[in-house]
């Protein structure tokens, strides 16, 4: 996506012969040692019958005024093909364990209006359901991710609605979705079998789940060729006994993954999480700490799988990630809508950084959410649109889908700090594309310094750097309908000297760049 530069102005790259500090952080990147290849899939979004995520915010119809291609907007639509969306978990979250899904098939003005109680007790139309999903995913070019009704539904409906999405028979119901008109079976990539079962799943024990797990995924048959990925549905945040017991009491061979979810709270107090916009920099550095701990929260999750999957063939999938803040005033609180900053962008690139360090294992993760919830892509308002910089930080970041993770060595790495809370300075990430360029990500969670950084790739001289670099004068800048470009990425180019790079990494940024 090409960006016009308003009301930025270009930063660029200094060279050493120009670096103001005697010691810059250096970040080595082993061109020796490839690691594992970063799934695309890492990359994943998550759309849920959520507040105006789904309905306003992407569907609109087919009759709307509003341009559209079989009822989605064609303005988020393109905005979202720019990210190369890889992969769209639907229909939830806590709305999947009560989601019916004959109630959304057929003709639409004969589908049955249900409480969404989950979100707001407001109507739920179902006109979006399983033919407008499998829409949305082939106009992205994306895979699906079904999350079926464990918590609310019966083992003959989940197997029923597989069998009606992938089978290619002239059963009944491969013969109902032909009426529906879809001739061909869909492709359904990835299934999980319930979700938060410890929590608006049923409020399970993780032992009860695996049984359930278990009788479940007994009677989920598809010919051989449509087989998904199938997912249990793990803990969150610090609790490591979902993974273990599922790891346990479930075979690898009815489990590819097992799901984990941690939202970044800056307060860590889930009643009064914290503001959106207007915070101080005490909530900047907290919410950089508290995403940071996914790190941890992986290693040990991935440590209670293995001591039961020593082959280590079982994924951890991160299915919900992302910042969640207290509501906008004046919106509804069932339908978490949050604005979104530079602060988010970081959070993001964080987490990008780190996911690529367990691309051997975490193939998958899906942000919450893609539109108008939570840490969203875009925010609508009827016919109008915006991008915002968590947008911006995945558009910088689609090099790295399906490429092949590097090594990185930092040295010489500072401290920010803030009262008691101290983090990295720097974070770093790197990878051989599918273009064969060598690809570098950095953040600077330092809101007031410029950090240097000296970058080499070990064995290999560096010719030239080019990228863009995100960053902004505040804290908590934001887009918005009137300024839509307030937060975007800017352009900048560099030519290294001696073979060796050195880059001044701006205040509060991130930076992405191909190098040669």
């Amino acid at each position: 996506m090409k960006f016009i530069h308003t009301s930025i102005v270009a930063l660029s790259l200094a060279m050493a012969a120009g670096s103001a500090f005697a010691a810059p952080v250096k970040v080595t990147i082993d061109m020796a040692r490839p690691g594992s290849v970063i799934n695309k899939n890492i990359y994943g979004q998550f759309a849920e019958h959520l507040g105006t995520g789904i309905y306003e915010g992407m569907w609109v119809g087919p009759d709307s005024a509003i341009p559209n291609t079989k009822g989605w907007r064609n303005d988020v639509l393109g905005a979202l093909k720019q990210l190369h969306v890889p992969l769209v978990r639907w229909p939830g979250g806590c709305f999947a364990d009560e989601y019916h899904w004959k109630d959304g098939i057929g003709a639409r003005d004969k589908r049955p209006t249900k409480v969404n109680t989950n979100w707001g007790g407001v109507e739920e139309s179902n006109a979006v359901g399983t033919h407008e999903f499998f829409d949305l995913a082939e106009l992205l070019g994306a895979q699906t991710y079904i999350n079926g009704n464990l918590g609310s539904g019966t083992p003959q409906e989940m197997s029923e609605w597989l069998e009606y999405m992938t089978s290619d028979s002239k059963s009944t119901l491969a013969e109902l979705r032909r009426k529906n008109g879809r001739a061909q079976p869909y492709k359904v990539d990835y299934f999980g079998i319930g979700n938060e079962a410890w929590g608006c799943g049923g409020n399970m024990r993780p032992q009860y789940y695996a049984d359930l797990y278990k009788h479940y995924h007994t009677f989920m048959k598809t010919p051989e060729s449509a087989r998904p990925k199938f997912i249990a549905s793990g803990g969150n945040d610090d609790d490591t006994s979902w993974s273990g017991t599922l790891s346990r009491e479930i075979k690898p061979n009815m489990m590819d993954a097992i799901s984990f979810h941690y939202y970044t709270v800056p307060t860590g107090v889930w009643e009064k999480k914290g503001a959106a916009t207007g915070f101080g920099e005490d909530q900047w550095i907290s919410t950089l700490s508290r995403t940071l701990r996914i790190d941890s929260l992986i290693k040990n999750n991935l440590a209670a799988i293995d001591r039961n999957d020593p082959s280590k063939k079982t994924g951890l999938y991160v299915d919900e990630w992302g910042t969640w803040y207290d509501v906008e005033p004046g919106t509804n609180t069932g339908f978490l809508f949050q604005q979104n900053s530079l602060r988010d962008a970081l959070v993001a690139a964080l987490n990008f950084n780190i996911f690529h360090a367990h691309a051997d294992r975490v193939r998958m993760t899906n942000i919450a959410q893609m539109v108008n919830v939570l840490q969203a892509m875009i925010i609508t308002d009827k016919d109008k649109y915006f991008l915002t910089p968590t947008y911006h930080a995945f558009e910088m970041y689609v090099p790295f889908q399906d490429a092949t993770a590097l090594p990185v060595a930092i040295s010489g790495n500072g401290k920010y700090s803030l009262g008691k809370v101290s983090i990295p300075e720097v974070s770093a990430s790197a990878a051989r594309g599918k273009d064969g360029k060598v690809y570098l990500s950095l953040v600077n969670t330092n809101p007031h310094e410029a950090v240097d950084v000296s970058v080499a790739l070990a064995g290999k001289p560096v010719a030239k750097v080019t990228g863009r670099v995100l960053s902004a004068g505040k804290m908590d800048a934001v887009n918005s309908f009137a300024q839509p470009q307030a937060v975007q990425p800017v352009a900048f180019n560099a030519q290294a000297q001696g073979g060796k790079l050195t880059v001044s990494l701006p205040a509060k940024a991130v930076v992405v760049v191909a190098v040669e």
